[in-house]
């Protein structure tokens, strides 16, 4: 069975994408599709009893100690690798505060802020469709 996953854009004054490099040890990484080593947005797995806000506010907290508020949905993507299954809700953060901060989980090692046409090799699939559907103001393509 499918999980739900969200994952969130947050632009800087220069219109750049804060990215977050995941931890090459994929136990570190944590991450079920084993995105280990790549560029993401800030994103992660919606809890039980969880609504997609409050998911998206959340991930971006514990990956970046960001405060994120007014969230649109600009991305509804099917995520598919070899390892799972996540449909993946993408938001924008039209409202951010707060100071950049990775906390000490190891989970993520550096964060960077992008040209939204100049993105990293390595930036995960996931990350890549929201940013896609996002510039091309579309919420899904197949």
């Amino acid at each position: 069975m499918p999980g739900v996953g969200v994952g969130i854009i947050i632009l800087n004054k220069e219109n750049k994408v804060l990215l977050i490099l995941r931890n090459e040890n994929s136990e570190l990484a944590d991450s079920a599709m084993h995105l280990e080593g790549m560029w993401t947005l800030p994103a992660g797995k919606v809890k039980y009893g969880e609504i997609l806000e409050e998911a998206a506010q959340r991930k971006v907290k514990e990956e970046t100690n960001l405060e994120v508020n007014d969230l649109k949905i600009v991305s509804i993507a099917d995520d598919i690798n070899s390892y799972a299954h996540f449909v993946t809700i993408g938001f924008i953060a039209l409202k951010v505060s707060g100071k950049i901060d990775l906390g000490s989980s190891l989970e993520h090692v550096a964060y960077a802020y992008f040209p939204l046409d100049n993105l990293p090799d390595n930036t995960c699939a996931p990350s890549l469709k929201i940013l896609d559907n996002y510039l091309n103001k579309r919420i899904y393509k197949r």
